[in-house]
């Protein structure tokens, strides 16, 4: 039995992240720095991760949710 935090992402915030981390991602391209390029990288993964999941953990330190159903 595996216990899952409550989703704290609404839909809106959601589609946002993914197109932030697609254009995170995309942006590491056109960087030369390698350590940006890496950095680009991850966050954007996170920052899909996060819209695919639906949970967000600075949300949950600070109690906001943008989901409407707790």
């Amino acid at each position: 039995m595996k216990i899952h935090p409550p989703k704290n992402i609404g839909t809106t915030d959601r589609i946002i992240r993914i197109i932030l981390g697609l254009v995170l991602c995309g942006s590491a391209f056109f960087v030369s720095s390698i350590v940006v390029q890496i950095v680009l990288v991850v966050l954007g993964i996170f920052s899909i991760y996060e819209a695919l999941v639906g949970w967000c953990a600075l949300y949950a330190l600070i109690g906001r949710t943008t989901c409407p159903i707790e």
